[in-house]
């Protein structure tokens, strides 16, 4: 703030002429700061007001006068130089100050070239020399009375002056011109009154005139300059124009302005004004365009020192021009070469040396004054005078750490994964380019897993993509643990990732990590509250047995891992030749799924169940079978896994459902004595968000009675969520459909939930029903469950009765009803048909009869 403590005049009490101040400031801090500076006066010197918001600051100028403007150029409704801008057009005639932070002192500097008066940092505002700084504006007031006191003195002097005069009031409107400035304007007395001394400026002149205008009227400095006046004939007169305030004391109130006519002056020098004007433009052009581009320059002369720094030089070495000049290249440009670390020559030199344009290295960084490092690019050429001799040098050259930075993450984006950060195909295709050559010198060779997540499709439905999402990030996490640090872990994409373990000794070696592997996934995941399980289904290929290369490696892991889920999930499967054929055939059947969706191809075969001890008919199993026009009848074995992991079972469930529901109707309607018809409902059915929608749907539009509807459920789908499942489960029975637990046995099951699940009925499997006479075993289980359904008041079906020794087994241990081929295959519904209108077609020998 020296420039203001140097134009400062002392006012004897300033007290006198409080002066006004607008703040204007969002930070709460620094206005308290400079309020309190400004208090501290101890007298009223200054009276200030404070706003926060550009549109307050405009609303108050436009309603009050301010003598003085604090103006921070960061506001919420505006920033930088378009803020000066609006507040310097609303207070013309205010000196307004602009309040710099640590790194806004490049637009201060700038704001001063557009008028602001002076800037100062709010850093360093204290009660000293804040006051001080703003005294000044108090000596202006008193100006102004001193000159409206003197005007009549000042006029009457000026009539008889052989200058042209032209007096303006302290609005700056003409109050009196002579006769003199009449002949120089060619304006009377009448134009002039009223008007601005400005308006006969040439409009070529205007702009400068007027900024030279503004700058000494802001110092209250008299004004001296020259310009042409157009006359109304468009003549052109050139004159001097000298221009100082009227006083009253210290108080201005309005101006002087003396016009003298330097025509014929002015046209002896036109010739040689000419040639420094060309030259001046020259120079001022090149000065403007070195600090407006861009790019720093820096230049030297022949010895190597400095001789020029554009302000982005300045910027970027941290030397401010005037430090810098003459000082040696090397201590104010200093770079390094970034992946050695060591000094790097400096491009400068050289190309004085060569006489030749020098690009510098590309990993080259420069080293500020304070120790920042930047990357840089530039190239470096020589000067040369006008006999082409070098006289210097001079450096372009561009800070480029952030499109390195940029160009280093798009490069890791594009082989990367953007959840998990692991390696994608491209890369993995890349590092697997390198692993087979490293195998191939190494007589070595090259395991490559295919990984699905089992389960995970659930977890993402039930509980978001947001935890399946982090769940995948853990995932990524323990595969990365599990390998070697020369291993790839891949993320392909979805639930599936691929590791390439490089230069392996035996295919053993694969089968090992796999196991690791699937040891590491056993334990659960912590996330978001949710104790989450999966499993990994992998499939295995070895370069260069199974392939050499990446797409027919991939794609028989890829083969290989199908059959890991084909086999139970949660294992691993190496690759096998004939495994080829089956994928082919298991493609086949996906897409022929869903033309036999579409097509209607698929149909029901109806199983009864026998009540052991009666032989009546109490009830059947509705079972899907597959009408295919090229292969026949296929069982459900043969595609129902399939619809199970693309998919495809929540329609063909439903379908089923939906066409069971509808045959038994049509039995009823057509007066047969119609049984209760079970339907399997899988896993995926039964989590879908539209199952119970879905069967409440499917009996209202067929009009069956629930009675006559049985859901068949495994106990692991029970089993697998507990909770949600008896809840499910309460919504079915309120419905009024029976409910049965199918395949009791081979699952895991908690008697206490077995007891809360509103279970009707208990199906033994037929795993244990098949050896019941041969296995001490298997009968003790068959008995066991048994008694336990009659205990809990369940009906039990014995599955897969077969043979009549099997039957005795059972009546003798009263179970209540049994299902097989010994009773009746299942048959169409044509043939079902039949069997409910004869009773006893199908019946065997040792029973009395199917009664329905």
């Amino acid at each position: 703030m020296n420039d203001i403590q140097t134009t400062v005049l002392r006012v004897d009490d300033p007290a006198d002429y409080p002066t006004t101040v607008l703040l204007i400031e969002d930070d709460s801090a620094d206005a308290r700061l400079i309020q309190d500076a400004l208090a501290g006066t101890g007298s009223s010197a200054f009276r200030v007001k404070w706003v926060t918001r550009l549109s307050d600051a405009l609303k108050r100028l436009g309603n009050e006068k301010f003598e003085v403007v604090l103006l921070d150029l960061s506001l919420p409704d505006g920033n930088g130089l378009e803020v000066f801008d609006q507040v310097f057009q609303a207070a013309p005639d205010s000196l307004v100050l602009v309040l710099s932070g640590l790194t806004d002192e490049e637009t201060a500097r700038e704001a001063m070239a557009r008028g602001a008066h002076d800037y100062f940092s709010k850093g360093h505002v204290d009660a000293h020399w804040l006051p001080r700084a703003l005294r000044y504006v108090m000596e202006r007031k008193v100006a102004r009375g001193a000159l409206q006191s003197s005007e009549e003195r000042f006029r009457a002097m000026n009539d008889a002056s052989p200058l042209g005069i032209f007096v303006s009031d302290a609005e700056g409107s003409c109050i009196y011109t002579n006769a003199a400035y009449h002949a120089i304007s060619g304006l009377s007395l009448e134009q002039t009154l009223g008007t601005n001394w400005s308006t006969a400026i040439h409009p070529e002149d205007r702009a400068r005139v007027l900024a030279e205008w503004r700058d000494a009227a802001r110092g209250q400095a008299p004004f001296q300059t020259e310009f042409r006046f157009l006359q109304e004939n468009d003549s052109i007169v050139w004159t001097r124009v000298n221009s100082a305030a009227m006083l009253d004391g210290k108080k201005s109130f309005g101006r002087v302005q003396t016009v003298e006519d330097i025509s014929g002056r002015k046209s002896a020098e036109f010739v040689l004004q000419a040639a420094e004007a060309a030259l001046f433009e020259e120079k001022e052009r090149a000065q403007v365009t070195l600090n407006s581009i861009g790019d720093a320059v820096l230049t030297t002369d022949l010895s190597g020192k400095v001789s020029y720094l554009n302000r982005v030089a300045e910027a970027m070495t941290g030397w401010f021009c005037t430090e810098a000049l003459g000082r040696p290249i090397s201590e104010i440009f200093t770079i390094l070469d970034g992946t050695t670390r060591l000094a790097a020559a400096n491009p400068m030199l050289r190309a004085m040396t060569d006489n030749e344009t020098v690009g510098l290295g590309t990993n080259c960084v420069l080293v500020r004054r304070d120790g920042f490092e930047s990357a840089i690019e530039d190239s470096a050429a020589p000067i040369h005078n006008r006999e082409g001799r070098v006289t210097g040098a001079v450096i372009v050259f561009h800070d480029v750490s952030e499109s390195r930075a940029m160009a280093l993450e798009m490069a890791h984006l594009a082989q990367h994964d953007f959840l998990t950060s692991l390696p994608n195909r491209l890369l993995l295709t890349e590092r697997f380019s390198h692993t087979i050559g490293l195998a191939r010198r190494h007589k070595k060779q090259v395991g490559l897993l295919y990984l699905d997540l089992d389960n995970f499709k659930h977890i993402n439905d039930s509980l978001g993509h947001a935890i399946g999402d982090r769940l995948l990030q853990s995932v990524a996490n323990r595969l990365v643990g599990c390998v070697r640090t020369t291993d790839t872990v891949c993320r392909q994409g979805g639930d599936e990732f691929v590791i390439l373990l490089t230069e392996i000794g035996q295919p053993q070696e694969a089968a090992h990590i796999a196991e690791t592997l699937r040891a590491a996934l056993a334990m659960p995941h912590q996330i978001d509250g949710h104790e989450l399980h999966v499993s990994l289904s992998i499939g295995i290929s070895v370069f260069p047995d199974d392939g050499i290369d990446v797409d027919t490696l991939m794609q028989n892991a890829d083969t290989a891992m199908y059959h890991a889920k084909a086999s139970g999930r949660d294992n691993y499967q190496f690759f096998k030749a004939d495994m080829n054929a089956r994928a082919v055939r298991r493609m086949f059947v996906e897409s022929s799924l869903r033309r036999a969706l579409k097509l209607g191809e698929f149909l029901l075969h109806y199983q009864p169940k026998i009540d052991l001890a009666s032989g009546a008919m109490t009830g059947a199993e509705a079972l899907i079978r597959w009408q295919d026009p090229v292969a026949g009848l296929v069982t459900p074995g043969q595609f129902v896994p399939i619809a199970e992991e693309n998919g495809l079972i929540v329609p063909i469930g439903q379908w089923v459902l939906r066409e069971a529901c509808r045959q038994v109707q049509a039995w009823l309607d057509s007066g047969l004595r119609a049984v209760p018809v079970a339907v399997n409902i899988s896993a995926v059915e039964f989590r879908h968000p539209g199952f119970l929608d879905g069967v409440a749907r499917i009996l209202k539009e067929t009009g069956l009675s629930p009675r006559y509807l049985e859901l068949e459920l495994t106990e692991s789908i029970l089993m697998h969520d507990a909770e949600s499942s008896t809840s499910v489960l309460a919504a079915l029975k309120a419905m009024g459909v029976q409910l049965a637990i199918d395949d009791f046995g081979t699952g895991y099951s908690s008697l206490s939930y077995l007891k809360r699940f509103p279970i009707d009925t208990l199906k033994i499997d037929q795993s244990f029903v098949r050896d019941i006479c041969t296995d001490a075993d298997g009968a003790t289980i068959v008995a066991a469950v048994i008694g336990m359904g009659k205990n809990l008041k369940l009906r039990v079906i014995a599955e897969g009765v077969e043979t009549h020794e099997q039957l005795a087994f059972l009546q003798a241990r009263h179970c209540g009803e049994g299902q097989g081929f010994h009773f009746s295959p299942p048959v169409s519904a044509e043939a079902f048909a039949r069997l409910l209108v004869s009773g006893n077609s199908r019946l065997p020998q040792h029973l009395p009869g199917i009664r329905v």
